[in-house]
């Protein structure tokens, strides 16, 4: 469901509680002039929320202060009451009061099955559900759930129904069982569009059951020649393709078609005003940095969409013929919940607008969807923001407004009610966009449509249909055909694509028939690609040409003799091209090849290679670091030195190569090897590259092994290889200091004191990154050698685990509010007539964003300290104690706090330091 980065996960919590962000303006009502917010509610979770002009938010209701846990999906049944499910508990019903009236909602257990009305043990009728839907006078229920005392029910799709009349759930029928649980799980489910169906959606820790069709041909596969490097930290690992998926069901769970796969982790769905699907997929943030690294991503799902989730370095590029690109790239973050506003009673724009909500950083994203062919491109603004505010779900009520859960992960949870009381035309608000599926569509969807109708089953005039379009300039067109191709009987168009001249038409039927024919056409497959004359082709039909020869590979074999002879000499010619997408898959063919001069022209590429400017995703990575910093100093930790993701390709690729090397050439290749481990990259970042190390050295002479072992950096890395062998870690058992515990440890005095540790665990909790001690650490905050001279150690204890509570001028935060509404943090570190200088990253101070001034409305300081709390919640007592004696002797080894039987308070300590 969420996905999760590990960095100071122990106080994950704790870090929670202070987000940074732009909450600094929120207030219960919008205001026009964002530098004067105008009156506050008084309530702190209303006063953080950031809302656009015209709209107030109501808090209705903490669940977790009821004891009721945390929500994570809710829905509306038909008499206006909302249901919603605490994620590891029970569901529970709520009547609402309407919007501006000062009442609580009642709100009670649901009775469900055998259960007694008012029951009041922990027995759970029903719950554990990541996703509701009341539809056909039923509640459908999806149980995310392994089964356990007092909930045996286990993960599927279950509906609820009242047969007596009398308001309680007496029926409980299982339709479908998954074998799938966990935030990765089986997710929401949402009615489609002409309402007489059902659409289901389930992660990719969930087996796709057996199902009456396919609109995506059951035929998948990982389909990557690329080295195989899972993740190192063990995720995902025995998950193989499609990953996540969607299917649609009849109102009685009879029968089952799949709708599309190839997703990582998508949550939730919505339809919008033309009757298309969308979802918001997750990245794999451990990732970041590498060559295989996608963001999360709105993403439009068509019939037989397929979308190229795949584990580890396997993921398939966007580029990959044979699956769908994203509408729009988000950025890093953690995907929940989806909805379209075409029943709000907001302004227009809105109530096109898909929400899409991102549970890490806070945000509620509006989409705004622009046809293009017979797809879309988007723009998203922020449309609310708030920290700390882990969205869960959120659907558009009866009454038009707005409502959102937060929570996820046993946290604090929270109802929410948003509506518009703006300037407005009171009918324009009450009118309702067209009926699912009824707006207007243009004649490229049209024709995406009719192709799609022979998807799921052979039909007459398929082949007729579809063969053309495989040419089509749309993309989407081009895979609805090629779908429709596949779902007819084989021997109906094998020939007519071994025999096609059209090098486009021919492409995308190679693909079709790599993906559904037998080995003993391959030669004749090859031979029919590499006649195409490839100079005339642009760089996506030459991009499409080399996936459909790597699927033939996949599927087939590698190719001998004459024919693998042939394909070298078509290829050498053209490599290396003149673009990084091109240099990646003649890469990726030549090596696995064994082309001569393969390993020579890659190694030049690797050492000399430049990425390509990032590509445009909505949040910049540099601007959610202070958003949140739990998650933003992992972020900024990664941004200070960011892999340069083409050579790593090629060193992943030049992994695999068994010939064409020389003894200079493994020197070059394992020197950088060792130098890559400078980098930062994701969670998973140094295990990749030692997995890729180890995988080379495999193809090295044996009594060269110890040599390259240590050229490539041995030496640096941990046992496991996953982490580098850098600053000792705590061993805790941490705890969740409090002054009151902390500082009974050190006021009795500090004496015979561990230097090293000290200075360690100054490095480990991250003080080292942004203090200077004695010369030696960062410029983001104060230099802190003369901290033991000024400052007791109750008052050392106070502002470490409480950073909130004074934040110097000289030290704090910018919030940037924009003109497009979205907001900027970080430190102001110049400014001119024209701009503003803006450091955004406590690892890389020297990195400066401008910001020109025109694109700003107002600017404020924060209240929030950049220093994280919590950074000493893994730190045991001793370990602990060792940390404010360093701090206590300036780091000067010599003070009296490592001196046996000598006991250094705070104000001794700092002359002692002195007196050196």
């Amino acid at each position: 469901m969420f996905t999760q980065y590990s960095f100071l996960k122990p106080f994950i919590s704790l870090c929670l509680a202070s987000w940074l962000g732009v909450s600094y303006f929120g207030d219960a009502r919008s205001s026009p002039d964002p530098a004067n917010p105008g009156p506050k509610a008084g309530n702190p979770k209303i006063d953080k929320l950031k809302l656009p002009e015209g709209f107030r938010a109501e808090h209705l209701y903490s669940p977790s202060e009821a004891g009721q846990g945390s929500w994570v999906s809710m829905t509306f049944d038909d008499k206006g009451r909302m249901i919603a499910s605490d994620q590891y508990g029970a569901l529970y019903r709520l009547q609402l009061p309407k919007a501006g009236e000062n009442a609580k909602p009642k709100v009670e257990k649901l009775t469900v099955g055998l259960m007694q009305p008012n029951d009041t043990t922990k027995k759970i009728g029903m719950g554990y559900a990541q996703g509701l839907l009341y539809a056909f006078n039923s509640l459908y229920v999806m149980v995310n759930h392994q089964g356990s005392p007092g909930f045996e029910k286990t993960s599927g799709l279950y509906r609820l129904q009242d047969t007596d009349g009398n308001d309680t759930y007496d029926k409980v029928t299982l339709l479908k069982s998954l074998k799938g649980e966990g935030e990765h799980g089986p997710h929401s489910i949402v009615p489609a569009p002409d309402g007489k169906s059902l659409y289901v959606m389930a992660g990719n820790f969930t087996d796709i059951p057996k199902m009456d069709a396919y609109r995506l041909p059951p035929v998948w596969n990982e389909d990557n020649i690329f080295p195989l490097i899972p993740d190192p930290r063990g995720h995902a690992t025995d998950r193989k393709a499609p990953g996540g998926w969607i299917a649609n069901t009849d109102s009685l769970g009879q029968r089952w078609e799949l709708t599309g796969a190839g997703f990582r982790n998508s949550f939730d769905m919505a339809f919008n005003e033309a009757g298309d699907l969308f979802c918001f997929d997750s990245d794999m943030e451990w990732d970041f940095g590498m060559p295989w690294y996608k963001p999360t991503r709105v993403l439009h799902i068509t019939s037989g969409s397929e979308f190229g989730w795949r584990t580890g370095s396997i993921s398939w590029s966007p580029d990959f013929a044979d699956n769908l690109p994203a509408v729009i790239n988000i950025g890093q973050g953690s995907p929940t919940g989806v909805f379209h506003g075409k029943d709000a009673r907001f302004p227009d724009k809105y109530k096109k607008a898909l929400f899409i909500f991102d549970w890490s950083f806070g945000i509620i994203y509006a989409v705004h969807l622009q046809p293009r062919g017979s797809s879309y491109t988007a723009r998203a603004e922020e449309f609310i923001s708030g920290a700390p505010l882990p969205l869960t779900d959120g659907v558009i009520g009866p009454d038009g407004a707005m409502y959102f859960l937060t929570g996820g992960r046993r946290l604090e949870s929270d109802l929410y009610r948003v509506y518009y009381d703006g300037k407005a035309d009171a009918a324009a608000l009450a009118s309702t966009s067209a009926p699912a599926g009824n707006a207007s569509i243009n004649d490229a969807s049209k024709l995406r449509r009719s192709l799609e109708r022979y998807h799921g089953q052979p039909r007459k005039g398929a082949i007729a249909a579809a063969w053309p379009n495989l040419k089509h300039e749309d993309r989407f067109i081009r895979h609805a055909a090629r779908i429709a191709v596949e779902h007819q009987p084989l021997s109906g168009w094998q020939e007519k694509a071994l025999k096609e001249t059209d090098p486009l038409i021919l492409t995308q039927a190679i693909i079709a028939l790599a993906r559904n024919g037998k080995p003993d056409v391959k030669d004749r497959m090859l031979q029919a690609l590499t006649k195409v004359n490839y100079s005339k082709l642009s760089q996506t039909g030459r991009l499409d040409l080399l996936r459909a020869l790597e699927l033939v590979f996949y599927r087939m074999g590698k190719p001998e003799g004459a024919v693998r002879e042939g394909i070298i000499a078509y290829f050498n010619p053209h490599y290396p091209a003149k673009t990084n997408a091109l240099n990646r898959s003649l890469s990726k063919v030549l090596v696995y090849l064994e082309a001569p001069g393969a390993v020579e022209k890659t190694m030049a590429l690797l050492q000399n290679a430049v990425d390509d400017p990032a590509g445009k995703t909505v949040s910049s990575s540099s601007d959610l670091i202070m958003r949140n910093p739990q998650y933003g100093l992992d972020i900024a930790s990664m941004l200070s030195k960011v892999p340069p993701a083409q050579q790593t390709y090629y060193a992943t690729v030049l992994s695999q190569a068994k010939t064409g090397w020389t003894p200079e050439l493994h020197e070059q290749y394992f020197k950088w090897i060792a130098n890559a481990f400078t980098y930062k990259g994701g969670n998973s970042y140094v295990g990749f590259i030692d997995r890729a190390r180890k995988m080379a050295l495999a193809n090295v002479p044996r009594d060269q092994f110890e040599k390259y072992n240590t050229l490539s950096g041995a030496d640096l890395l941990t046992g496991s290889g996953n982490d580098l062998a850098t600053v000792p870690q705590p061993r805790g058992p941490g705890k969740n200091w409090k002054v009151e515990t902390a500082l009974p440890l050190v006021e009795t005095g500090l004496v015979s004191r561990n230097y090293e540790q000290g200075k360690n665990m100054f490095a480990a909790t991250l003080c080292l990154s942004c203090h200077a001690m004695r010369g030696e650490g960062g410029s983001v905050g104060p230099d802190l050698t003369q901290l033991g001279t000024r400052f007791s150690a109750k008052d050392m204890l106070v502002h470490i685990i409480d950073p909130n509570k004074e934040v110097s001028d000289q030290y704090a935060a910018t919030v940037f509010l924009m003109k497009d509404g979205s907001s900027v943090v970080g430190r102001l570190a110049g400014e001119d007539k024209d701009k503003y200088l803006v450091s955004q990253n406590p690892f890389a101070p020297d990195m400066l964003r401008e910001i020109p001034r025109k694109d700003v409305t107002s600017t404020k300081l924060s209240k929030v300290s950049l220093m994280l709390p919590g950074l000493i919640n893994r730190l045991n007592e001793e370990e602990l104690k060792d940390l404010v004696a360093y701090l206590v002797a300036g780091g000067n080894q010599d003070n009296d706090v490592y001196k046996a039987g000598k006991a250094a308070t705070p104000a001794a300590a700092g002359k002692a330091g002195k007196s050196k």
